[in-house]
């Protein structure tokens, strides 16, 4: 079988680059060793800058059809009792999103069958080689490979690139569940994350609702022992640990889903590797706090999937594909460099001054500007890519066709020309890969009358900058 990109991995960030692919008009197969699709939803929800992504390209409104978008408390650092206000990052999605990624996933794969994307389930890759003219997995030969294969990516260890970093120090289960009875120890209504982490009988857990009775608790023993991760998670030490936290009245009725997941923190060194790239997981691994997997994983495909798209075509600029690892990698840095902070201070049993400093960061939360700076981090909405400007805000603007928003304008996958002031400013020969827009809007765009936006949403230019627009375009889109 011969494709343009072969995508190794069927979880979010796999699923969202195809589908970034194949708008693109890129032919893809993607491969999957588990023949069925996971109930257990890793992360229980998205980043608000994840759900500008999505809203970028209209996948988050039919996602959460009938559901409540959005819990009513602010986001977390450490686990720490103040919650992380987004509005002064001026985005519709001040709040996490809930969202249980087995939701993102189910729909993401329907939409590529839909539009006759094989996802090859119950296909492990065993051998992947590649040349100076394209890359073979098994019988599947491509001009690119993306593995979007996880913690443990095969094809990263079939090419034997490093993964650097720290050893997990500890093992935990995560486990989706249904009681049969609860002591009064035991949360039923939804408030910040603070509320949620216990101690007793030598576990730590964090036991919170989700929805229909189902709850996710996360727990281990506060010595951080614990099986392997490919040791089953059974329901006597699911029970166990349940009694001792929460007491004898708290019974397990039903555990739905469970894994194993440690403390690791590990970074590739380049995110490409000739005709390979790597991408979520397969690239980083992190402690899970706070959904920063699936949002990393989905901001990397959206990254990778436009420039991937344009050196298949064969119109990108010198440089663009490698501008992937280049932004990317810095971002993911960043990311285990907090949560190894923040595991520090949600664990004061690795350091006994832990306390003070968990009190001391928590006055400092209270701050609005220390406030605005951390929301921004954990959200990413203050992500800013070297020689670029911010993401496009979400603006309410008037077309000839009628009211928008600006992520409207950008379903298609194209870059976005947008003029502000009635000029026509016709991208030229880029007409293909731009969408030049005329629009009025009574917002705050900071004395712009038109900017370039990237695919992935980032301002590449603006009617403010010294730049030639055509000297911008030339940049970003050949």
């Amino acid at each position: 079988m011969r494709t343009q990109v072969i995508v190794v991995g069927a979880g979010p960030t796999g699923l969202m680059l195809a589908h970034e692919l194949t708008l693109a008009g890129i032919s893809v197969v993607v491969l999957e060793k588990q023949r069925e699709r996971g109930t257990q939803s890793r992360a229980g929800g998205l980043q608000p800058r994840t759900a500008e992504v999505l809203d970028l390209r209209g996948l988050l409104d039919p996602l959460l059809d009938g559901a409540q978008p959005h819990d009513p408390v602010g986001g977390h650092f450490a686990m720490l009792p103040v919650e992380l206000d987004c509005r002064p990052w001026n985005t519709r999605h001040p709040h996490p999103v809930r969202l249980p990624q087995a939701r993102l996933e189910a729909h993401l794969e329907r939409l590529l069958t839909s539009r006759g994307v094989p996802v090859l389930r119950g296909h492990a890759v065993s051998d992947v080689e590649q040349d100076e003219h394209g890359v073979r997995a098994g019988n599947i030969h491509g001009s690119y490979l993306v593995a979007c294969d996880g913690a443990h990516s095969t094809v990263r260890s079939l090419l034997g690139v490093d993964f650097p970093g720290r050893a997990g120090r500890m093992s935990a289960v995560a486990a989706d569940l249904t009681l049969a009875s609860v002591s009064e120890a035991v949360p039923t209504t939804r408030g910040h994350f603070s509320r949620y982490p216990r101690t007793a009988g030598g576990f730590f857990s964090i036991l919170h609702p989700l929805d229909d009775g189902l709850y996710r608790m996360l727990f281990g023993k506060l010595s951080g022992d614990g099986p392997g991760r490919e040791a089953p998670v059974t329901a006597g030490e699911v029970g166990e640990a349940l009694r001792a936290v929460y007491g004898p009245k708290t019974e397990l009725a039903e555990l739905r889903a469970a894994s194993r997941f440690s403390d690791a923190a590990r970074q590739v060194g380049r995110y490409r590797e000739n005709r390979v790239l790597f991408a979520g997981d397969a690239a980083h691994i992190h402690m899970p706090i706070g959904g920063q997997g699936v949002n990393l994983g989905v901001q990397d495909a959206v990254n990778l999937g436009w420039k991937l798209a344009a050196t298949v075509h064969g119109w990108a600029p010198a440089g663009l594909l490698d501008s992937y690892h280049d932004e990317r990698h810095p971002v993911a840095a960043r990311v285990l460099r907090h949560t190894r902070a923040q595991e520090v201070l949600m664990n004061p049993a690795l350091d006994e001054d832990a306390g003070a400093v968990r009190d001391l960061m928590t006055e400092l939360l209270r701050l609005p500007g220390t406030n605005a700076h951390v929301s921004g981090m954990m959200s990413g909405l203050d992500l800013r890519y070297p020689g670029l400007g911010p993401r496009l805000i979400d603006y309410r603007l008037t077309t000839e066709d009628g009211p928008v928003r600006a992520s409207d304008l950008m379903h298609t996958g194209q870059g976005l020309l947008l003029s502000l002031d009635g000029k026509e400013r016709r991208p030229g020969s880029h007409c293909d890969r731009v969408r030049h827009v005329t629009a009025e809007t009574d917002e705050d765009t900071q004395g712009a009358d038109a900017l370039l936006v990237r695919p992935d949403g980032y301002v590449a230019w603006s009617s403010t900058d010294a730049e030639p627009l055509e000297r911008a375009l030339a940049r970003w889109f050949g």
